[in-house]
Protein backbone atom coordinates (compact mmCIF):
# COMPACT_ATOMS: atom_id res chain seq x y z
CA UNK A 1 0.00 0.00 0.00
CA UNK A 2 2.86 2.32 0.85
CA UNK A 3 4.56 1.58 -2.49
CA UNK A 4 1.31 2.33 -4.36
CA UNK A 5 0.96 5.66 -2.54
CA UNK A 6 4.54 6.68 -3.46
CA UNK A 7 3.95 5.80 -7.16
CA UNK A 8 0.77 7.94 -7.20
CA UNK A 9 2.61 10.94 -5.70
CA UNK A 10 5.41 10.63 -8.31
CA UNK A 11 2.90 10.47 -11.19
CA UNK A 12 1.12 13.62 -9.99
CA UNK A 13 4.43 15.50 -9.77
CA UNK A 14 5.39 14.51 -13.36
CA UNK A 15 1.93 15.51 -14.65
CA UNK A 16 2.11 18.88 -12.95
CA UNK A 17 5.58 19.42 -14.41
CA UNK A 18 4.33 18.69 -17.94
CA UNK A 19 1.42 21.08 -17.52
CA UNK A 20 3.81 23.78 -16.39
CA UNK A 21 5.96 23.37 -19.52
CA UNK A 22 3.02 23.38 -21.92
CA UNK A 23 2.67 27.16 -21.73
CA UNK A 24 6.25 27.66 -22.96
CA UNK A 25 6.16 25.15 -25.82
CA UNK A 26 6.87 26.75 -29.31
CA UNK A 27 3.83 26.87 -31.60
CA UNK A 28 4.95 24.86 -34.60
CA UNK A 29 2.49 26.72 -36.83
CA UNK A 30 4.37 30.02 -36.38
CA UNK A 31 7.89 31.40 -36.74
CA UNK A 32 9.55 34.80 -36.38
CA UNK A 33 11.11 36.64 -39.31
CA UNK A 34 12.29 40.09 -40.38
CA UNK A 35 10.13 42.06 -42.78
CA UNK A 36 13.27 43.39 -44.47
CA UNK A 37 15.24 40.13 -44.44
CA UNK A 38 12.82 37.19 -44.88
CA UNK A 39 15.71 34.72 -44.86
CA UNK A 40 15.83 35.14 -41.06
CA UNK A 41 13.64 32.45 -39.48
CA UNK A 42 13.68 32.10 -35.65
CA UNK A 43 11.57 30.05 -33.25
CA UNK A 44 11.24 32.90 -30.71
CA UNK A 45 10.85 36.70 -30.76
CA UNK A 46 13.89 38.95 -30.85
CA UNK A 47 15.87 41.29 -33.08
CA UNK A 48 17.01 40.78 -36.67
CA UNK A 49 20.77 40.04 -36.63
CA UNK A 50 21.17 42.10 -39.84
CA UNK A 51 19.14 45.31 -39.36
CA UNK A 52 18.24 44.88 -35.66
CA UNK A 53 14.52 45.44 -36.26
CA UNK A 54 11.95 43.55 -34.16
CA UNK A 55 11.09 40.17 -35.61
CA UNK A 56 7.45 39.63 -36.57
CA UNK A 57 5.42 36.46 -36.18
CA UNK A 58 4.40 34.66 -39.37
CA UNK A 59 2.13 31.63 -39.73
CA UNK A 60 3.58 28.62 -41.45
CA UNK A 61 1.67 27.56 -44.55
CA UNK A 62 1.79 24.49 -46.70
CA UNK A 63 1.87 26.21 -50.08
CA UNK A 64 2.02 24.33 -53.36
CA UNK A 65 5.28 23.96 -55.27
CA UNK A 66 4.41 26.87 -57.58
CA UNK A 67 3.02 29.13 -54.83
CA UNK A 68 4.49 31.61 -52.38
CA UNK A 69 3.02 33.48 -49.42
CA UNK A 70 4.10 36.92 -48.18
CA UNK A 71 3.17 38.86 -45.08
CA UNK A 72 1.50 42.28 -45.20
CA UNK A 73 4.76 44.10 -44.58
CA UNK A 74 6.54 42.32 -47.46
CA UNK A 75 3.68 43.14 -49.83
CA UNK A 76 3.80 46.80 -48.79
CA UNK A 77 7.58 47.11 -49.06
CA UNK A 78 7.67 45.23 -52.38
CA UNK A 79 4.89 47.42 -53.82
CA UNK A 80 3.03 44.29 -54.95
CA UNK A 81 -0.04 45.48 -56.85
CA UNK A 82 -2.76 43.30 -58.36
CA UNK A 83 -5.71 43.85 -60.68
CA UNK A 84 -8.40 41.78 -62.31
CA UNK A 85 -7.68 40.86 -65.92
CA UNK A 86 -10.45 41.68 -68.39
CA UNK A 87 -11.02 41.87 -72.11
CA UNK A 88 -9.72 45.01 -73.77
CA UNK A 89 -8.76 46.42 -77.17
CA UNK A 90 -5.20 46.10 -78.42
CA UNK A 91 -3.64 46.91 -81.74
CA UNK A 92 -4.24 49.83 -84.12
CA UNK A 93 -0.51 50.66 -84.20
CA UNK A 94 2.57 48.49 -83.78
CA UNK A 95 5.84 50.24 -82.89
CA UNK A 96 9.05 48.30 -83.59
CA UNK A 97 12.68 49.12 -82.91
CA UNK A 98 14.82 49.19 -86.04
CA UNK A 99 18.23 50.09 -87.46
CA UNK A 100 18.96 51.93 -90.71
CA UNK A 101 21.08 50.00 -93.20
CA UNK A 102 22.24 50.54 -96.76
CA UNK A 103 19.87 49.39 -99.50
CA UNK A 104 21.70 46.29 -100.74
CA UNK A 105 19.92 46.51 -104.09
CA UNK A 106 21.80 49.78 -104.65
CA UNK A 107 25.26 48.56 -103.63
CA UNK A 108 27.68 48.14 -106.55
CA UNK A 109 30.84 46.07 -106.44
CA UNK A 110 33.61 47.09 -108.86
CA UNK A 111 35.93 44.15 -109.52
CA UNK A 112 39.17 43.64 -111.41
CA UNK A 113 38.59 42.20 -114.89
CA UNK A 114 42.20 41.07 -115.31
CA UNK A 115 45.17 40.33 -113.06
CA UNK A 116 47.65 43.12 -112.48
CA UNK A 117 49.37 45.46 -110.03
CA UNK A 118 47.43 48.45 -108.72
CA UNK A 119 49.79 51.33 -109.43
CA UNK A 120 47.60 54.12 -108.02
CA UNK A 121 44.28 54.54 -106.19
CA UNK A 122 42.43 57.82 -106.61
CA UNK A 123 40.00 57.21 -103.70
CA UNK A 124 41.54 55.85 -100.51
CA UNK A 125 39.06 56.35 -97.66
CA UNK A 126 35.93 54.55 -96.50
CA UNK A 127 33.01 56.97 -96.79
CA UNK A 128 34.40 58.93 -99.75
CA UNK A 129 31.82 59.75 -102.39
CA UNK A 130 32.67 58.48 -105.89
CA UNK A 131 30.71 60.02 -108.79
CA UNK A 132 29.89 57.92 -111.82
CA UNK A 133 32.70 58.02 -114.39
CA UNK A 134 35.34 59.05 -111.82
CA UNK A 135 38.92 57.83 -112.26
CA UNK A 136 39.25 54.95 -109.77
CA UNK A 137 42.67 53.34 -110.25
CA UNK A 138 45.55 52.66 -112.64
CA UNK A 139 46.59 49.07 -113.31
CA UNK A 140 49.79 47.59 -114.69
CA UNK A 141 49.05 44.32 -116.47
CA UNK A 142 51.39 42.60 -118.89
CA UNK A 143 48.52 40.55 -120.33
CA UNK A 144 46.46 43.68 -120.97
CA UNK A 145 49.45 45.47 -122.51
CA UNK A 146 49.97 42.55 -124.88
CA UNK A 147 46.30 42.73 -125.88
CA UNK A 148 46.74 46.44 -126.63
CA UNK A 149 49.68 45.69 -128.92
CA UNK A 150 47.65 42.99 -130.68
CA UNK A 151 44.88 45.50 -131.34
CA UNK A 152 47.31 48.10 -132.72
CA UNK A 153 48.94 45.47 -134.94
CA UNK A 154 45.58 44.26 -136.27
CA UNK A 155 44.58 47.86 -137.00
CA UNK A 156 47.82 48.59 -138.92
CA UNK A 157 47.54 45.39 -140.96
CA UNK A 158 43.96 46.22 -141.87
CA UNK A 159 45.03 49.62 -143.17
CA UNK A 160 47.97 48.30 -145.22
CA UNK A 161 46.69 44.88 -146.36
CA UNK A 162 42.97 45.53 -146.70
CA UNK A 163 42.74 43.98 -150.17
CA UNK A 164 44.32 40.65 -149.16
CA UNK A 165 42.39 37.43 -148.78
CA UNK A 166 42.64 37.65 -144.97
CA UNK A 167 39.62 39.19 -143.20
CA UNK A 168 41.34 41.72 -140.96
CA UNK A 169 38.01 43.19 -139.85
CA UNK A 170 37.28 40.01 -137.95
CA UNK A 171 40.75 40.01 -136.35
CA UNK A 172 40.36 43.68 -135.42
CA UNK A 173 36.94 43.13 -133.85
CA UNK A 174 38.25 40.13 -131.90
CA UNK A 175 41.16 42.16 -130.51
CA UNK A 176 38.86 45.05 -129.62
CA UNK A 177 36.35 42.78 -127.89
CA UNK A 178 39.13 41.37 -125.70
CA UNK A 179 40.06 44.88 -124.51
CA UNK A 180 36.42 45.73 -123.77
CA UNK A 181 35.90 42.51 -121.82
CA UNK A 182 38.99 43.27 -119.72
CA UNK A 183 37.56 46.59 -118.58
CA UNK A 184 38.65 49.23 -121.08
CA UNK A 185 35.94 51.59 -122.25
CA UNK A 186 34.86 52.17 -125.85
CA UNK A 187 36.41 55.66 -125.72
CA UNK A 188 39.74 54.27 -124.48
CA UNK A 189 39.86 51.69 -127.27
CA UNK A 190 39.03 54.34 -129.88
CA UNK A 191 41.75 56.64 -128.51
CA UNK A 192 44.22 53.74 -128.68
CA UNK A 193 43.28 53.22 -132.33
CA UNK A 194 43.86 56.90 -133.13
CA UNK A 195 47.22 57.36 -131.37
CA UNK A 196 48.51 53.80 -131.84
CA UNK A 197 50.51 54.36 -128.64
CA UNK A 198 50.13 51.99 -125.74
CA UNK A 199 50.78 53.13 -122.14
CA UNK A 200 52.05 50.55 -119.62
CA UNK A 201 49.35 51.71 -117.23
CA UNK A 202 45.64 51.36 -117.91
CA UNK A 203 43.12 53.65 -116.25
CA UNK A 204 39.84 52.29 -114.93
CA UNK A 205 36.76 54.37 -114.19
CA UNK A 206 33.71 53.90 -111.98
CA UNK A 207 30.56 52.70 -113.71
CA UNK A 208 28.40 53.73 -110.73
CA UNK A 209 28.18 56.44 -108.09
CA UNK A 210 28.02 56.05 -104.32
CA UNK A 211 29.84 56.12 -101.02
CA UNK A 212 32.74 53.73 -100.45
CA UNK A 213 31.73 51.03 -97.96
CA UNK A 214 34.59 48.59 -98.67
CA UNK A 215 38.11 49.19 -100.01
CA UNK A 216 40.01 45.92 -99.64
CA UNK A 217 43.03 46.83 -101.83
CA UNK A 218 46.07 49.10 -101.50
CA UNK A 219 48.50 50.72 -103.91
CA UNK A 220 51.22 48.30 -105.01
CA UNK A 221 49.04 45.27 -104.35
CA UNK A 222 48.44 42.68 -107.05
CA UNK A 223 44.77 42.18 -107.85
CA UNK A 224 43.62 38.83 -109.20
CA UNK A 225 40.85 38.46 -111.76
CA UNK A 226 37.49 38.99 -110.10
CA UNK A 227 38.92 40.59 -106.96
CA UNK A 228 36.84 43.41 -105.42
CA UNK A 229 38.49 46.80 -105.84
CA UNK A 230 35.79 48.90 -104.17
CA UNK A 231 32.16 48.67 -103.07
CA UNK A 232 29.90 51.69 -103.55
CA UNK A 233 26.57 52.25 -101.79
CA UNK A 234 23.91 54.56 -103.19
CA UNK A 235 22.33 56.10 -100.07
CA UNK A 236 19.48 57.87 -101.86
CA UNK A 237 17.24 55.31 -100.14
CA UNK A 238 17.83 53.20 -97.02
CA UNK A 239 16.43 50.12 -95.34
CA UNK A 240 14.87 50.37 -91.89
CA UNK A 241 15.18 46.81 -90.64
CA UNK A 242 12.97 46.06 -87.62
CA UNK A 243 12.69 43.01 -85.40
CA UNK A 244 9.20 41.67 -84.78
CA UNK A 245 8.07 38.73 -82.65
CA UNK A 246 6.57 35.78 -84.50
CA UNK A 247 3.36 36.27 -82.52
CA UNK A 248 3.05 39.81 -83.91
CA UNK A 249 3.38 38.88 -87.59
CA UNK A 250 -0.32 38.09 -88.01
CA UNK A 251 -1.15 41.70 -87.12
CA UNK A 252 1.31 43.19 -89.63
CA UNK A 253 0.08 44.14 -93.10
CA UNK A 254 3.08 43.04 -95.14
CA UNK A 255 1.80 44.98 -98.16
CA UNK A 256 1.12 48.14 -96.21
CA UNK A 257 2.95 51.35 -95.45
CA UNK A 258 4.96 52.33 -92.41
CA UNK A 259 6.22 55.49 -90.73
CA UNK A 260 9.86 55.66 -89.66
CA UNK A 261 11.04 58.02 -86.93
CA UNK A 262 14.65 58.67 -85.91
CA UNK A 263 15.36 59.41 -82.21
CA UNK A 264 18.39 61.53 -83.23
CA UNK A 265 16.15 63.67 -85.49
CA UNK A 266 13.08 64.49 -83.37
CA UNK A 267 10.00 65.92 -85.02
CA UNK A 268 10.69 64.34 -88.40
CA UNK A 269 9.25 61.21 -89.96
CA UNK A 270 9.65 59.30 -93.21
CA UNK A 271 6.97 57.30 -94.97
CA UNK A 272 7.99 54.02 -96.51
CA UNK A 273 6.66 50.72 -97.76
CA UNK A 274 7.19 47.28 -96.28
CA UNK A 275 9.33 45.57 -98.91
CA UNK A 276 10.29 42.31 -97.25
CA UNK A 277 9.59 40.01 -94.31
CA UNK A 278 12.09 37.26 -93.61
CA UNK A 279 10.37 33.88 -94.16
CA UNK A 280 12.66 32.26 -91.57
CA UNK A 281 12.16 32.74 -87.81
CA UNK A 282 15.22 32.93 -85.54
CA UNK A 283 14.65 29.81 -83.36
CA UNK A 284 16.18 31.01 -80.08
CA UNK A 285 14.52 34.42 -79.92
CA UNK A 286 11.38 33.79 -82.06
CA UNK A 287 12.14 37.03 -83.89
CA UNK A 288 11.57 37.90 -87.53
CA UNK A 289 12.92 40.69 -89.72
CA UNK A 290 10.71 43.27 -91.44
CA UNK A 291 12.30 45.67 -93.93
CA UNK A 292 10.95 49.10 -94.84
CA UNK A 293 12.45 51.19 -97.68
CA UNK A 294 12.52 54.95 -97.05
CA UNK A 295 13.80 57.81 -99.27
CA UNK A 296 16.95 59.74 -98.32
CA UNK A 297 17.29 62.41 -101.03
CA UNK A 298 19.20 64.92 -98.88
CA UNK A 299 21.55 62.36 -97.34
CA UNK A 300 20.51 63.33 -93.81
CA UNK A 301 19.99 59.70 -92.83
CA UNK A 302 23.02 57.48 -92.21
CA UNK A 303 23.36 53.69 -92.02
CA UNK A 304 23.59 52.54 -88.41
CA UNK A 305 21.12 55.08 -87.01
CA UNK A 306 18.52 53.66 -84.58
CA UNK A 307 14.91 54.08 -85.64
CA UNK A 308 11.30 53.33 -84.72
CA UNK A 309 8.96 51.79 -87.27
CA UNK A 310 5.23 52.36 -86.77
CA UNK A 311 2.93 49.97 -88.62
CA UNK A 312 -0.86 50.02 -88.57
CA UNK A 313 -2.29 46.76 -87.27
CA UNK A 314 -5.72 45.29 -86.77
CA UNK A 315 -7.45 46.22 -83.50
CA UNK A 316 -8.69 43.14 -81.64
CA UNK A 317 -10.59 42.56 -78.38
CA UNK A 318 -8.75 40.15 -76.12
CA UNK A 319 -7.25 39.66 -72.65
CA UNK A 320 -4.36 42.07 -72.13
CA UNK A 321 -1.79 42.80 -69.43
CA UNK A 322 0.95 45.39 -68.92
CA UNK A 323 4.15 44.10 -70.50
CA UNK A 324 5.94 44.29 -67.11
CA UNK A 325 3.47 41.77 -65.65
CA UNK A 326 4.75 39.02 -67.99
CA UNK A 327 8.10 37.41 -67.19
CA UNK A 328 9.87 36.23 -70.36
CA UNK A 329 13.09 34.22 -70.52
CA UNK A 330 13.06 33.03 -74.15
CA UNK A 331 11.69 29.57 -73.26
CA UNK A 332 8.39 30.39 -71.56
CA UNK A 333 6.19 33.27 -70.46
CA UNK A 334 4.82 33.39 -66.91
CA UNK A 335 2.66 35.62 -64.70
CA UNK A 336 1.83 35.63 -60.97
CA UNK A 337 -1.83 35.16 -60.03
CA UNK A 338 -3.27 35.78 -56.57
CA UNK A 339 -4.53 32.43 -55.23
CA UNK A 340 -5.57 33.57 -51.75
CA UNK A 341 -4.91 36.21 -49.10
CA UNK A 342 -1.24 37.16 -49.46
CA UNK A 343 -0.56 34.01 -51.52
CA UNK A 344 0.44 33.97 -55.17
CA UNK A 345 0.77 31.27 -57.79
CA UNK A 346 2.84 31.26 -60.97
CA UNK A 347 1.14 30.37 -64.27
CA UNK A 348 2.45 29.85 -67.78
CA UNK A 349 0.76 31.91 -70.49
CA UNK A 350 0.84 32.18 -74.26
CA UNK A 351 1.36 35.75 -75.42
CA UNK A 352 0.32 37.36 -78.69
CA UNK A 353 0.23 40.87 -80.07
CA UNK A 354 2.27 43.51 -78.24
CA UNK A 355 1.32 47.15 -78.67
CA UNK A 356 2.81 49.97 -76.62
CA UNK A 357 2.87 48.89 -72.95
CA UNK A 358 0.17 46.19 -73.36
CA UNK A 359 0.49 42.57 -74.42
CA UNK A 360 -2.15 40.05 -75.51
CA UNK A 361 -2.71 36.90 -73.42
CA UNK A 362 -3.88 34.16 -75.77
CA UNK A 363 -4.13 31.34 -73.22
CA UNK A 364 -3.24 30.46 -69.62
CA UNK A 365 -5.54 33.01 -67.95
CA UNK A 366 -9.24 33.68 -67.96
CA UNK A 367 -11.43 36.70 -67.49
CA UNK A 368 -11.61 37.56 -63.77
CA UNK A 369 -8.21 36.23 -62.68
CA UNK A 370 -6.42 38.54 -60.21
CA UNK A 371 -2.94 39.09 -61.66
CA UNK A 372 0.12 40.79 -60.20
CA UNK A 373 0.58 43.92 -62.31
CA UNK A 374 3.55 45.32 -60.40
CA UNK A 375 6.20 43.47 -58.46
CA UNK A 376 6.25 40.27 -60.53
CA UNK A 377 10.05 40.26 -60.66
CA UNK A 378 10.26 40.71 -56.88
CA UNK A 379 7.86 37.80 -56.37
CA UNK A 380 9.95 35.64 -58.66
CA UNK A 381 13.15 36.57 -56.79
CA UNK A 382 11.50 35.79 -53.44
CA UNK A 383 10.32 32.44 -54.78
CA UNK A 384 13.82 31.53 -56.01
CA UNK A 385 15.28 32.54 -52.65
CA UNK A 386 12.83 30.47 -50.60
CA UNK A 387 12.20 27.45 -52.83
CA UNK A 388 15.04 27.32 -55.34
CA UNK A 389 15.33 28.02 -59.07
CA UNK A 390 13.21 26.81 -61.99
CA UNK A 391 9.76 27.23 -60.38
CA UNK A 392 7.96 25.93 -63.51
CA UNK A 393 10.04 22.77 -63.93
CA UNK A 394 7.92 19.90 -65.12
CA UNK A 395 4.85 22.06 -65.66
CA UNK A 396 2.89 22.26 -68.89
CA UNK A 397 0.33 24.73 -70.12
Amino acid sequence: MKKYFLFLITALIVLASCKGKKGTTMNKDEYYTCSMHPQIMEDKPGLCPICHMDLIVVKRTNTAADEIMLNDEQIRLGNIQTDTIRNGLIGDKLVLTATLNADESKVNSINARIMGRIDRLYFKNIGDYVPKGAHLYDLYSEELNNAKQEYIAALEKQQTLDNSIIDFNRLLQSAKMKLLLWGMSEAQVNELGKTKKSSPLTSFYSNASGFITELPVMEGQYASEGMTIVKLADLSSLWAEAQVYASQLSAVDLNGNAIVQIPDLPGKEWKGKIEFANPEIIPDSRLNLVRVTIPNPNGILKPGMPAYVSIKSKEIKTLTLPTDAVLRDGKMNTVWVQSGKNSFKMKMVEIGLESGDRIEIKSGLQNGDVVVMRGAYLLHSEYVFKKGDDPMAGMKM
